[in-house]
């Protein structure tokens, strides 16, 4: 039976993981890790490993997947560049943006209309704005979610093939909406928690609803889905929400399995699996948790394996060889992916930035912090390559540390003292790692020594 589990496991990675492609949120199914030989860079500056630069029609929050030659982006633009004036909401566009990997040349930029109305652009909504919901694709197609405009497939020459609106209801929290669609068999499945309280999944050949399951336990919820593979018959759909874990039958949305967990209002980040277990730990409130993935019904007091206090603010920690990453304000922790018992935890060091030495003084960026400001409010989540832990703060230092059982940091980088807001998790393919701020995509490669 083992060995069964081990081979479907492989399969799911192999088919989110092909010629090294990059297809969702945090690469292969969701796990943030680049399973590649290739060696990926430490070192880089505006000049030295930067392959090139790219300008985006607008901002964003969201991810870039990378498929064969091709990487897919979202961002918008019309209405929310300003706080203190947003414009009007009929001029807001969404962007679904193709640039060829090689150049960085945009091939296309295909825009959405929006639905109306829509957040409006303050408070906390503007920390990350209308275009946070990284795309996904199956090699064929491209799907991006834009909230309440709705799910979109294009073709790989721009052609939008179908749009379907999932939900119009306004967050009452005023955050807005982020969660990333994923792709399973024939179906695009979309966390519309801020649009409908809901998880929806479409036929991702016509866009029609295949299923929909509601619940007012959707409500502040902005993680990302993973799929979890419990036998060679059976995959799971597991979410964190507030206060508990759930896991769904895919094919149907049904409720297999909840545990309680972390006494959190809100959950921001995304689950994470390994070898059968379910690990998450979040920030508001804090608290982290083990759970093992092959239940039925509540079982909170028969499948947790271990249960903390860590904190992890917004970001989805990472795991590796049996060890936890996270970070949270500007602080790197590592625990035992067996035990939940601290391995590590120490401050980043952001002294030998080669870019951030020329800097004179702290510009503001577009949310109206200045930067050094973003320290506990980082959205970025981590990745890992080539045996190397990889962590973009909001002001843009990547820091590049040793997976290891010890603190080991590498390098810290800057590719640049200008604006720009850096909320996005990176990408990594043919060891080649893409990072996006607000105002450009750049693509990081090993140029010279």
């Amino acid at each position: 039976m083992q060995f069964k589990i081990a081979v479907f496991a492989l399969l799911i990675l192999i088919s989110s993981n092909v010629q090294a492609d990059w297809m969702r949120f945090r690469g292969p199914n969701g796990s943030g890790v680049s399973d590649e030989k290739q060696v990926t860079p430490t070192k880089w500056s505006d000049q030295k490993n930067l392959v090139w630069k790219a300008a985006l029609p607008g901002p964003g929050s969201s991810s870039p997947i990378i498929v064969g030659d091709k990487v897919f982006i979202t961002s918008w633009s019309g209405y929310g560049l300003s706080r203190n004036n947003p414009g009007d909401q009929k001029n807001l566009r969404r962007h679904l943006i193709c640039l060829d990997r090689k150049s960085g040349k945009i091939l296309w930029d295909k825009t959405v209309k929006p639905v109306l109305p829509e957040d409006v652009y303050t408070g906390m909504f503007a920390e990350h704005g209308y275009a946070s919901h990284t795309p996904v694709s199956d090699g064929k197609r491209v799907y991006a979610f834009f909230g309440k405009s709705g799910a979109v497939a294009f073709d790989f020459d721009g052609n939008q093939l179908w749009q379907t609106i999932v939900g119009d209801e306004l967050d009452p929290r005023r955050w807005g909406s982020s969660s990333s669609p994923i792709l399973y068999k024939n179906l695009l499945i979309v966390t519309a928690t801020a649009e409908s309280e809901a998880l929806v999944a479409l036929n991702k050949e016509t866009g029609k609803e295949v299923w929909r399951q509601e619940s007012t336990g959707f409500n502040a919820t902005w993680g990302t889905p993973i799929l979890v593979p419990i036998d060679d018959k059976r995959t799971d759909l597991v979410i964190g929400v507030p206060f508990e874990i759930w896991s769904l039958n895919p094919d149907t949305g049904k409720l297999r399995w909840y545990c309680e967990a972390m006494p959190t209002e809100t959950y921001c980040s995304s689950v994470i699996a390994h070898d059968g277990v379910i690990y998450g730990i979040e920030g508001r409130g804090g608290g982290s948790i083990a759970v093992r993935a092959d239940g039925k019904g509540d079982v909170t007091k028969t499948h947790v394996l271990w249960s903390g206090r860590d904190a992890n603010r917004i970001e989805t920690p990472i795991i590796y060889q049996n060890r936890i990453y996270f970070f949270s304000r500007g602080i790197a922790n590592c625990i035992d992916a067996k035990t939940g018992e601290r391995i590590f935890r120490g401050r980043l060091d952001a002294g030998n930035s080669e870019v951030a030495n020329n800097q004179e003084e702290q510009p503001e960026n577009r949310s109206g912090r200045s930067r050094g400001g973003f320290r506990g409010s980082d959205y970025s989540s981590p990745v890992i390559a080539d045996g190397k832990v990889y962590f973009v703060s909001r002001s843009g230092e990547t820091y590049v540390i040793k997976a290891g059982d010890k603190l080991d940091q590498l390098s810290v980088n800057r590719l640049t003292n200008e604006n720009e807001d850096f909320s996005a998790t990176p990408a990594i393919s043919d060891g080649q790692i893409f990072i996006r701020s607000d105002k450009h995509l750049y693509c990081i490669g090993k140029k010279d020594t």
